[in-house]
């Protein structure tokens, strides 16, 4: 892969008419684009149809979690949509269902391990006795047996998370911060540079673009610093 299919762009944005503009304005920089919660809710789901029509990639992130039947029917009817990949959260029961309910389609299926909004003090809260890298790890071996596309982490874990998982299954990064960006509200942030050395495949980067003076520029600045890292 090239830089270009490695930088997927968040569109975080609240509503579509916005996200539609985003695109134009980013033109052929931009082939991958991380549709979530927000837009889902505005009518993003149509919205990312119609990417994939345009002949772009989908990253659907609804963090799936469910009983299994009903995370199985989901993933089925996602499946036929035409995206590229889809997050759930790495809970055994529930990436085995996604697997089996997704086989013989292209769907990457990641398994969510740690927010990047989260530091170990927020685990412990939630009720965790692992650190965020302990648990990353472990999420990361599940998701491997269960036989998943790749997993989603902080480049923080990279390194450690692409030995567990081989050079085949992609590693999926959000947080990340060009240098002297800043990290909002993010906890465990990096540079796409040092992301990709550390063994992540994909990159999520959102309001570093879309909250750009001049998001296309914004856009082929960070290209830039990944082709020199690759």
């Amino acid at each position: 892969m090239n830089a270009r299919d490695r930088l997927i762009v968040g569109l975080d944005i609240p509503t579509i008419a916005e996200a539609e503009a985003m695109v134009k304005a980013l033109g052929d920089s931009v082939s991958f684009y991380k549709v979530g919660y927000q837009l889902v809710f505005a009518g993003g789901l149509e919205f990312a149809r119609d990417l994939v029509k345009d002949g772009k990639q989908v990253f659907l992130d609804m963090k799936l979690l469910d009983i299994d039947n009903t995370v199985a029917k989901g993933v089925e009817n996602i499946a036929k949509m035409g995206m590229t990949m889809l997050t759930l959260h790495a809970y055994p029961k529930a990436m085995r269902a996604a697997v089996e309910a997704a086989r013989g389609s292209d769907l990457c299926l990641l398994g969510v391990t740690v927010l990047t909004s989260m530091d170990a003090q927020d685990l412990i809260d939630a009720g965790y006795h692992q650190t965020p890298g302990e648990l990353v790890a472990r999420r990361a071996e599940q998701a491997k047996a269960a036989g998943m596309g790749g997993i989603v982490c902080s480049a923080e874990e990279s390194a450690v998370v692409r030995a567990i998982l081989g050079p085949d299954m992609a590693v999926v990064t959000p947080g990340i911060r060009p240098a002297g960006a800043d990290a909002g509200d993010q906890k465990r942030v990096v540079t796409p540079g040092d992301a990709l050395k550390a063994g992540s495949s994909h990159l999520v980067v959102g309001r570093p673009i879309v909250k750009a003076g001049d998001p296309k520029s914004a856009a082929e600045a960070i290209l830039a610093e990944m082709r020199d890292a690759l």
